[in-house]
């Protein structure tokens, strides 16, 4: 540990900067304009673009980061690696979505291409949830790797070749990410984590953090699921939608979560991740032309599923012989499978 990670993290960061010294140059309003689609409007929205990406920004770094400290044993693990790996990763996504998207020649970065990078990078703090505590930072930097470029092929083929809508990265990050992160847990899985170990656990002050980190989320949201859409109307309606959709899922979610738990107590976890689940599921229909009202039905419907999925699927989970390492192995077993990938079904089919 005292050499390899150094070494490793040194040797990443030299190859970065060799990758944008051979592949990135700066974006400037002259090459912009000589881009087959790019219009008047694009050579003019840096500044607002600036705006949604500080919001992103600001849920990568500070939203995830505290959002996994719920572990009473991790809450460095979870804020300072988080910190390295989003670091690392913005810097490698920017080099494989701009190499993939012009086929191996030079491309010009600009803020837009910051978000995306950021996009990429939350990616694998979704996956991160499944393996926090179970693995080491030199581990977490070649899953940081080998996830974005995943992630680059596939958001590649769901955007470019099949054509989905997906403004708010639901599918490409959401789903993605979640069982991304099982798929390393269930690697990671070893026979001796059949019982639940003591350090799983949370106390008073982790569950406290973990919530800021659910504010910072909650907050922005409607940034993220925005940032990309074409400015106007398409980019207001992912806003709007998107607002009214996580103000409806805090209410059903507080509801159902006293409905299901012994007299009428509401339960941290529910809270901490349900209230989020109206802004996974409306990421893949935010920009349509939908009724308000359709985003509160939509929000309303995915913050019950997930305060069910949290109540029975883990209880489940626990019964089944076939399923059940996810859970003994995946800590954030509670914000990948039964928050992300659920909501993003439930977007997708709207």
């Amino acid at each position: 540990m005292r050499f390899t990670f150094p070494l490793m993290a040194t040797g990443l960061e030299v190859a970065m900067i060799v990758l944008f010294a051979t592949f990135v140059q700066y974006e400037t309003d002259q090459n912009l304009s000589q881009k087959p689609n790019s219009t008047s409007v694009d050579l003019d929205t840096s500044g607002d673009l600036y705006l949604f990406f500080r919001d992103v920004h600001i849920m990568v770094f500070a939203g995830f980061g505290f959002l996994m400290t719920f572990l009473r044993k991790y809450g460095f693990s979870s804020v300072g690696i988080n910190f390295l790996i989003a670091a690392l990763g913005l810097q490698w996504g920017t080099i494989v979505q701009g190499i993939l998207h012009m086929h191996g020649k030079k491309f010009h970065i600009g803020i837009k291409n910051m978000i995306n990078a950021d996009f990429s990078t939350t990616t694998v703090l979704i996956s991160f949830g499944a393996v926090l505590g179970k693995t080491s930072p030199s581990q977490m930097l070649i899953m940081t790797i080998l996830e974005i470029a995943a992630f680059a092929g596939n958001e590649y083929l769901v955007g470019k070749i099949f054509l989905a809508s997906d403004i708010g990265a639901s599918m490409t990050i959401h789903a993605f990410g979640a069982y991304f992160g099982l798929a390393v847990a269930g690697v990671l899985y070893r026979s001796g984590l059949r019982r639940r170990h003591p350090k799983e656990e949370s106390v008073y002050h982790s569950d406290l953090f973990a919530m800021i980190g659910t504010l910072f989320l909650w907050i922005f949201w409607p940034s993220f699921n925005s940032a990309i859409a074409t400015p106007g109307d398409t980019q207001s309606r992912a806003i709007v939608n998107t607002y009214f959709s996580l103000a409806a899922c805090v209410v059903t979610a507080y509801a159902c979560s006293s409905l299901l738990e012994q007299n009428g107590k509401l339960n941290i976890v529910h809270i901490q991740n349900a209230t989020l689940a109206g802004g996974v599921a409306m990421g893949t229909c935010a920009d349509m032309k939908i009724p308000p009202y359709f985003s509160l039905i939509l929000g309303s419907i995915a913050g019950i599923i997930s305060v069910l999925g949290f109540k029975f699927l883990t209880v489940y989970c626990h019964a089944g012989s076939c399923a059940r390492f996810f859970h003994w192995n995946s800590n954030c077993w509670r914000a990948n499978h039964r928050f992300d990938s659920k909501d993003t079904y439930l977007g997708t089919a709207i």
